[in-house]
């Protein structure tokens, strides 16, 4: 966490450093699947086809919520190249999450306390969240797919 300057309010540096590492956490999950060659249950959710497009899921949506939370504070585009497109990204993952880390470092560390619990925003999806609760969405995302994952591994190993 030494890498991460100083904050005006330091849970959100807190929270971006879980991020960093939760993200961490999931592609060597996701990378356990992928050589376990893990099968996904059947669903109709778009992210689900397969490993790769989950990944990109989580890519993608790490870099959205930053995009999204710096639109809500007026902070400048944080400069966050979108995720590869499922069919890369397992070869590009490693430094795809370095440069989501990097980014994420920065654009919140200026932010008074006070900006981030007032007022509350319409998300992407429709749900209104105030930006310390987008931020902590964030974090909860990489390891609500890290858990998915680590679960589907266990029932599907050979005993």
């Amino acid at each position: 966490m030494n890498t991460l300057p100083p904050y005006k309010f330091g849970a959100a540096r807190t929270m971006v450093y879980l991020h960093g590492q939760y993200l961490q956490a999931f592609l060597a999950v996701w990378q356990q699947a992928q050589a376990a060659g893990l099968a996904l249950p059947e669903t109709d959710d778009p992210s689900y086809v397969s490993l790769e497009t989950l990944l990109h899921h989580v890519m993608g949506a790490a870099r959205r919520y930053m995009v999204w939370m710096c639109s809500q504070l007026d902070l400048p585009d944080p400069a966050i190249k979108p995720a590869p497109p499922p069919e890369v990204i397992e070869g590009e993952a490693g430094g795809y999450l370095a440069h989501l880390i990097e980014r994420w470092e920065l654009p919140l560390a200026e932010v008074e306390e006070e900006r981030f619990a007032r007022p509350e925003y319409p998300s992407n999806w429709g749900t209104r969240y105030c930006v310390e609760a987008m931020l902590e969405h964030a974090v909860m995302h990489a390891i609500l797919h890290r858990v998915q994952l680590e679960e589907l591994l266990a029932e599907q190993r050979p005993d």
